[in-house]
């Protein structure tokens, strides 16, 4: 009698175990927050490659990081497309918005998302907003208060609504208004589009400049590596899908121009540029 009550019991325990971590894993796959997509003009939206509907586009969506394309429709398949990388957190919004010119350099927009703080604030009525840019060291201004270069932590923001804007010499302002919520951070990722109005030799110098400042960090060369094939394709775009625009060789060395998505681009020959993989190339 006592050993059949031991396996009942143990019978018990096992079967309470099983339905906690069921719940528990159903619970984590049931996490989900809102994403917005919003863009100029109307593009076809896809996750992980996967189609998902055209912009305006809101919906909740399972938590996780996912790698989104925006491709142009119709008429206006001349505008550049976008791909980037985009964290959608639990109850949380997401906002992206992109403005696609004819390349790179003339698109913009902006991606917010919200955080819980990592530390409390000193008031629970302060939150938090991190800027960051591309490129970086645009001057930011909240509520037509200059605070800073980007990227920028901005701690002790009181809740309530906000105006947050970024700022180079050469490229076009972005502001965007924003809601900030005590014990919550605000993350804001604005992309400039270069000014292309400019035509004085002073000004164009400023757009040289701020490019410049921009794309040189600390590690501002790349080596490629050894390859499976003995060489490293060179793409259009800083997509495997993008077309082939040369090749490069294992162990030459090429000024990093801008990262992207664990692509780096290069200038590969002189006033030519293109994406190469992370992957196989170094920095230094």
């Amino acid at each position: 009698m006592k050993a059949k009550l031991t396996l009942l019991f143990i019978f018990i325990v096992l079967f309470i175990g099983f339905v906690a971590v069921k719940f528990f894993l159903l619970d984590k796959t049931n996490e989900t927050g809102q994403l917005k997509i919003i863009s100029s003009p109307v593009t076809s939206i896809f996750v992980n490659n996967v189609a998902v509907g055209k912009t305006p586009f809101y919906d909740k969506h399972k938590t996780g990081e996912y790698l989104f394309k925006l491709i142009p429709e119709g008429t206006a398949t001349e505008s550049a497309s976008w791909q980037g990388k985009i964290n959608i957190y639990k109850n949380s919004l997401t906002y992206v918005n992109r403005e696609l010119g004819s390349s790179d350099i003339s698109s913009a927009g902006e991606i917010l998302t919200v955080t819980k703080m990592s530390k409390p604030p000193k008031n629970s009525n302060y939150g938090a907003i991190y800027a960051d840019t591309e490129p970086q060291g645009a001057i930011i201004d909240l509520d037509n208060d200059e605070k800073g270069i980007a990227p920028l932590l901005l701690e002790d923001v009181t809740q309530g609504e906000h105006e947050l804007s970024v700022f180079i010499p050469g490229f076009f302002r972005r502001t965007q208004k924003i809601n900030v919520d005590g014990g919550y951070q605000i993350n804001a990722s604005f992309k400039l589009a270069i000014d292309q109005t400019q035509s004085s030799p002073q000004q164009n110098k400023e757009v040289k400049q701020a490019t410049a400042s921009a794309t040189t960090t600390e590690k501002n060369t790349v080596t490629i590596k050894d390859t499976p094939t003995g060489w490293l394709r060179v793409r259009e775009e800083p997509s495997i899908d993008a077309s082939e625009s040369a090749k490069v060789n294992p162990g030459e060395k090429y000024n990093l121009l801008d990262e992207q998505n664990n692509w780096y681009k290069i200038e590969y020959e002189k006033g030519k540029t293109g994406w190469i993989s992370a992957e196989y190339a170094s920095k230094e």
